[in-house]
């Protein structure tokens, strides 16, 4: 049986989670995206305390652990039993609604970030727990991940940057841009060939701690959108790392770039979330407009030929946002289950990342001239959607894996 009744804590949260982006972020989302490359210092140590109160912080963490469990129970007769918290649903409830503040500042919330989804999709148990203390400290912490290069994009197989082995060491040299979190980042997750001769299989993931040698951050970006979050280019000049700091360890049955590429599958749910937190808050701010305080009534028994243009577009809009979330919720709720879901994450990011577009857009063209203008955020939302069909993955990548997954084809036969 099908059950969309969210639990009690999940309630709890989302309701946390919007009034803290009501009360705290939307107040200051102008600020940080007019002042980009401008340290929320404050906002970053506020919300790292309350939230590492309740054990938020931690979902990253506490998620692989119960997937290590899962596991290990694999043969049980309640292996797809409701775990008691289903921790990646939870993070793209709260998720949605913090991007619903202020997308740009929901990037900058301490925590393991996409580092640490790919430490816990490839790492070894032991690294797991040295590498998420750090990650989910004492202290605001973030886990980045290095994969785009200057001569790639989508195609992570392309990896130019080299890790060559030198005795106990690998010394790395390369170049990655558009490093979310590059400037603030305790670890990065740094993918590197052993040689192109091996092909994806020659394909690793690396921890650089933060202070490492050989590594330095050259420049922040200056964005479009989600501008008070930093992003980085960094570069690796003869960063030596220890081979215990190679994901999956050296052993032959070590996951590698499979194991690492899983990363996208719990994080791409949430990238989803981020969107159609956009989505509603332009949705919500245009509602409250020509609706609540303009009177327009909106009559979803009325025949089609009867409702005018405005009734339809709001009917549209929230059908919209509503298929997102659900598509969402679902490719969350199989990564708690345990089910493979890179079908799902991909659609969901795929409807995500157009939706958003389109309702952004469209609640600027309702408002006109002054949509357009800086009195409103109308025009913030919309510079801040435009990489959700980008990054994790464009929509068109998104929708080649969900074609694979569908046709059952192999990545060489379809392109």
């Amino acid at each position: 049986m099908i059950d969309f009744e969210l639990t009690p804590i999940m309630k709890m949260a989302m309701e946390f989670t919007h009034n803290y982006a009501r009360d705290v972020m939307r107040p200051i989302a102008r600020k940080y995206d007019e002042e980009e490359h401008k340290e929320p210092t404050e906002f970053i140590q506020k919300t790292h305390e309350m939230f590492s109160s309740m054990g938020f912080s931690f979902s990253t963490a506490r998620a692989g652990e119960e997937k290590e469990e899962k596991e290990e129970k694999a043969e049980s007769s309640e292996k797809h039993s409701r775990p008691k918290m289903e921790m990646n649903l939870l993070g793209a409830i709260s998720v949605e609604e913090l991007a619903w503040g202020c997308p740009g500042l929901t990037l900058r919330i301490p925590g393991p970030g996409l580092g640490g989804a790919a430490i816990m999709a490839a790492g070894t148990p032991e690294q797991k727990k040295r590498f998420m203390k750090v990650l989910v400290g004492s202290k605001p912490s973030y886990g980045a991940m290095a994969l785009t290069e200057p001569g790639f994009g989508s195609d992570a197989s392309a990896v130019a940057t080299t890790a060559v082995k030198d005795g106990d060491y690998f010394i790395l040299n390369g170049t990655k841009i558009f490093v979310t979190g590059g400037d603030m980042a305790d670890l990065y997750v740094v993918w590197a060939t052993l040689g192109k001769d091996l092909g994806r299989a020659g394909i690793k993931a690396f921890v650089v701690e933060k202070g490492t040698p050989g590594l330095k951050m050259a420049r922040l970006e200056h964005k479009l959108g989600i501008r008070a979050s930093d992003t980085a280019e960094v570069v690796l000049e003869d960063c030596r790392v220890h081979k215990d700091n190679l994901l999956g360890g050296e052993k032959k049955e070590e996951k590698g770039f499979k194991g690492a590429m899983q990363t996208f599958d719990a994080t791409r749910p949430m990238v989803a979330a981020m969107a159609i937190g956009i989505a509603r808050a332009a949705y919500d701010y245009i509602y409250d407009d020509f609706v609540t305080k303009g009177g327009l009534e909106i009559n979803y028994g009325k025949a089609l030929h009867k409702r005018g243009y405005l009734e339809t577009v709001f009917e549209d809009m929230e059908a919209k946002i509503n298929a997102s979330r659900l598509l969402t919720w679902k490719a969350a709720w199989m990564l708690d289950h345990n089910l493979p879901n890179l079908k799902e994450a991909s659609m969901a990011k795929a409807k995500a990342g157009t939706v958003v577009d389109e309702i952004t857009q469209k609640a600027i063209e309702l408002y006109g001239p002054e949509g357009y203008s800086r009195r409103h955020l109308l025009e913030k939302w919309m510079r801040d959607a435009k990489v959700y069909d980008v990054f994790e993955g464009t929509g068109q990548i998104q929708r080649l894996v969900v074609a694979r997954a569908i046709l059952d084809y192999t990545r060489k036969e379809l392109k």
